[in-house]
């Protein structure tokens, strides 16, 4: 099985789009509003024609890429240019303020591989112990997997808890469209026959991801921006080294561990490694003033959640994040089904996937250090083109899953929900996660309670069922149990 990975990988036209991949994921991300989500969704139409192996490689180097070029708007401009990189504003601002510009960008770039680094190896020894365990599971088992999934929504919701539930609901009811799968019965198509096979995830996602972004970034076309595009140094010192290869290891653990759990996300992975830097550090005070230490370890701790979040979409097909949630669309048009069968199945297309993700993070370290001076002219491109751009995209996208005009008008409505969403200060996280696992959590409750007789203590009458009650329970209400701290703690200041 080896060498067919290896030759697999190292096959010349998959080297090629590993290479295109990282390349378009870099100026994707360096675009400020540009998210790797957004990124990943507008490629994904182009791996239709790819086989498994070479469209999942083409999009995992689109991820790469974005979360690590959105450091480069972030230094250079102190605007992130993904939420990935939020936490590497303030003190790589402070070096481009200083005239070390370039010497912030080499920082970043080898933080971001040692995180990506270490997230590929873990993703290797985890993945299949995980997978193993999830041979286990039967219906019981993958409905409250199902549920503990839903329960992230509670941590994904932002500013308003309601508001997030409100629209998670709204996200499972959209999931009940079409056939039933248990009797076939037509749900809620009103006689619409393009509703009969339920609402296609895609173009959901590209409208309120991308098409989102298109319309907010009308509102700023005519805006104009001063970029500085001056960079000098780009390699890393010595001390500089010393600094990433401390701390960017540690952080990338810590972010592929967030990166695991669902819902999380590339910008929590970075503001907590980012904390923790800071917390251990020997000159906290100094953290926000431009020092090497705050840069790896935001970096290292965003580009670590990359291969945590293949972890339980490979094994569990459960999304770590909005980005995985994409993967699990490609790999089902790809006649893939993610989850412990797959490593049964296809075992030689997940290990071809692992080595390309840990080849997409060598690439992403050469054309880091030495194409920087290139891709931050993306910075340059006007939005009076690129807005347009993405809307075409998208409306190029969305047609090109199923080659309807209504999966555009779909695009087209949850864009424009979107861009309300986003002015109300509502992620759209929740309408997404419930939409994926609303029909997993439906159709495993319904069988589990076939198989039990209509017993409802199926649910937890295996280990595997209590643990993941547990963990649904706790995630579901800690934002309640954080909230009566974080207010005692107050009163007793």
């Amino acid at each position: 099985m080896i060498g067919e990975v290896l030759s697999a990988v190292l096959n010349p036209m998959i080297l090629i789009y590993i290479v295109l991949g990282v390349a378009g994921g870099i100026c994707i991300g360096a675009l400020p509003g540009l998210t790797a989500t957004m990124g990943v969704a507008l490629i994904l139409p182009l791996t239709f024609g790819l086989d498994g192996s070479a469209g999942m490689l083409l999009l995992l180097g689109v991820y790469i890429g974005a979360i690590y070029g959105g450091s480069i708007s972030a230094i250079l401009l102190k605007t992130p240019g993904t939420p990935a990189s939020a936490a590497t504003a303030a003190d790589g601002y402070a070096f481009s303020k200083r005239g070390e510009g370039g010497r912030a960008l080499g920082i970043a770039t080898v933080s971001s591989f040692c995180g990506g680094a270490v997230s590929c190896i873990l993703l290797m020894l985890i993945s299949p112990q995980l997978a193993k365990l999830a041979l286990k599971f039967s219906a019981p088992e993958f409905f409250m997997l199902a549920l503990f999934g839903l329960s992230i929504i509670a941590s994904v919701s932002g500013k308003s808890l309601a508001k997030g539930i409100l629209f998670g609901c709204i996200g499972l009811l959209l999931a009940m469209i079409g056939i039933d799968s248990i009797t076939g019965y037509v749900r809620f198509t009103y006689g619409n026959i393009n509703l009969l096979s339920g609402i296609s995830f895609i173009p959901v996602m590209i409208g309120l991801f991308a098409m989102t972004q298109a319309f907010i970034g009308i509102e700023e076309i005519f805006l104009k921006d001063e970029i500085d595009q001056k960079i000098d140094r780009v390699l890393p010192t010595k001390e500089d080294l010393k600094s990433i290869f401390k701390i960017a290891p540690i952080t990338g653990l810590i972010g592929t561990f967030i990166g695991i759990v669902p819902g999380a996300g590339a910008d929590i992975g970075a503001f907590v490694s980012y904390n923790e830097a800071k917390r251990f550090s020997k000159h906290p005070e100094k953290f926000g003033t431009g020092i090497p230490d705050a840069i790896a370890a935001s970096e290292g701790g965003n580009n670590g959640v990359t291969g945590g979040a293949m972890i339980p979409m490979l094994t569990l097909g459960i999304p770590g994040d909005a980005t995985a949630a994409i993967m699990i669309g490609a790999l089902t048009i790809q006649g893939l089904q993610p989850g412990p069968l797959l490593f049964t199945d296809n075992a030689v297309l997940v290990y071809t996937i692992f080595a390309g993700l840990f080849l997409a993070n060598v690439v992403m370290l050469i054309l880091g250090l030495s194409g920087i001076r290139l891709f931050v002219k993306v910075l340059a491109i006007p939005k009076t083109i690129l807005t347009p751009m993405i809307m075409i995209l998208c409306v190029v996208g969305s047609y090109a899953i199923n080659m309807n005009l209504f999966d555009v008008g779909v695009m087209v409505a949850c864009g424009i929900i979107g861009y309300f969403l986003h002015k109300l200060e509502v992620p759209a996280s929740p309408i997404v996660l419930a939409l994926i696992l609303g029909p997993l959590a439906e159709s495993n409750f319904r069988r589990a309670l076939l198989m039990s007789g209509g017993s409802i203590s199926t649910f937890i009458s295996t280990p595997i069922s209590i643990f993941f009650c547990f963990m649904s329970v706790i995630t579901l209400f800690w934002p309640f149990i954080a909230s009566r701290k974080k207010k005692k703690a107050s009163e007793t200041v």
